[in-house]
């Protein structure tokens, strides 16, 4: 539903805080004057870009999350976990209280010390700053109109997203990003691998089917096949150094290197090869595949690596749109990092900058998504491929039908 549906089934305690919001004049008592002054408000272009604007970075990362959702509605518990998800710094760690219990026996000495420290935090007490619970989050959003619970049954309990409202405010963002995203020149040579990743799937079946691959008992290849199979590749990667901090992306990433780990990942995922006792074998799927013609496989290997990578980087969806929607023609890299690094959590000992860099940008090269260049007077530069604006843009308009039937 779009906003004018959702204002029409507000109670007007609702309708009135979504006016004093807005700084809206009209008689709070006409349910059909509030709906028609908000809608009026919301309307202005620079009214809303204002409200956007006072957002804090937090509340921006909550926003994110739900923009490039496509789902319609959402539950209390859904909507706290996401708004947690948007602390990234120590808010998360930070003990709630400490208690006596299981302290040690403070000596003499050390009552002067706690003396002051009682002092500070009498200190303290005295002016408390009262912590943002996710609950006020999505009270300040209700009151900005940008979220609505539901109407009758267990309904009520979910909360919903005005439809136009979500293009609206992604397109107040993108205003808002891409004055701070520099634009480039194409480069002389510039890095494409689209149809690659697809190719090198095949060549992982056929090697398999050609040859015996023996594994270790986790079904892991040995290090002699592994980089036999490297070898029949498209795309050339270094093995993993021992005793790399490597977890969290998929099942073998921490054996394998990243794009192939990737491939390996789906492969299996897709029943195409099998970990038989201490041997990697081709399944009857993976025998038909490689009996039929030879298909693009982008747009599934794309939604693949989304639900692999969700669980490390919760917002990839949002992220991945971003990049699309920024790096239409040629841009620096460093300033489209610049710009969408706020967004990009840290996972254990992989900074943000990692996470940007390893993880999502190179990973959308071996999907073919994005080119990736070295200019002389830009340094690196990063542009979407048509391919990679088409799959991204499929993918979201059929997650959409999927989410509304």
């Amino acid at each position: 539903m779009n906003l004018a549906d959702m204002l029409g089934y507000a109670d007007i305690g609702q309708l009135s805080r979504i006016a004093v919001e807005y700084q809206c004049e009209c008689n709070g008592n006409s349910k059909n004057e509030l709906i028609q002054t908000i809608l009026s408000a919301v309307s202005r272009r620079e009214i809303f870009e204002e409200q956007v604007g006072r957002l804090g970075l937090e509340d921006l990362r909550f926003l994110n999350s739900l923009l490039f959702d496509t789902r319609t509605s959402f539950s209390m518990e859904d909507l706290t976990a996401r708004i947690q998800q948007s602390k990234f710094g120590e808010d998360l760690t930070k003990p709630a209280s400490s208690t006596a219990e299981g302290q040690p026996t403070e000596s003499k000495g050390t009552s002067k010390a706690k003396s002051s420290q009682a002092t500070k935090k009498r200190s303290k007490a005295s002016n408390p700053v009262k912590e943002v619970t996710p609950r006020d989050i999505i009270l300040k959003f209700k009151h900005q109109g940008w979220l609505f619970n539901g109407l009758a049954g267990p309904n009520r309990y979910m909360f919903h997203v005005p439809a136009d409202l979500k293009t609206r405010l992604r397109d107040t963002l993108e205003r808002k990003m891409s004055i701070l995203v520099e634009a480039a020149e194409e480069p002389n040579a510039y890095r494409d691998e689209q149809g690659l990743l697809s190719e090198d799937l095949y060549h992982m079946l056929q090697y398999v089917q050609r040859y015996e691959v023996p594994t270790s008992t986790d079904g892991s290849m040995y290090k002699r096949n592994l980089q036999q199979l490297i070898e029949h590749m498209g795309v050339r990667e270094s093995l993993p150094q021992k005793g790399e901090w490597r977890f969290g992306y998929g099942r073998k990433f921490h054996v394998y290197p990243n794009r192939l780990a990737l491939l390996y990942d789906y492969a299996t995922d897709s029943k195409l090869l099998v970990e038989a006792t201490e041997r990697l074998t081709l399944t009857q799927a993976g025998e038909d595949k490689l009996s039929e013609e030879q298909l693009d496989e982008t747009a599934k290997l794309y939604r693949y690596w989304l639900r692999l990578y969700k669980n490390p980087i919760p917002n990839l969806l949002a992220l991945v749109n971003w990049i699309d929607r920024l790096a239409r023609n040629w841009v620096t890299a460093e300033s489209l990092q610049r710009t969408l690094l706020p967004y990009v959590k840290p996972y254990y000992y992989d900074t943000s900058e990692s996470v940007f860099a390893q993880r999502i940008v190179a990973m959308m090269l071996h999907l073919g998504l994005v080119r990736i260049g070295e200019h002389e007077r830009y340094g690196t530069v990063i542009r979407m491929t048509k391919l990679g604006s088409a799959v991204i843009g499929n993918a979201f308009k059929e997650e959409a039908v999927r989410s509304n039937r």
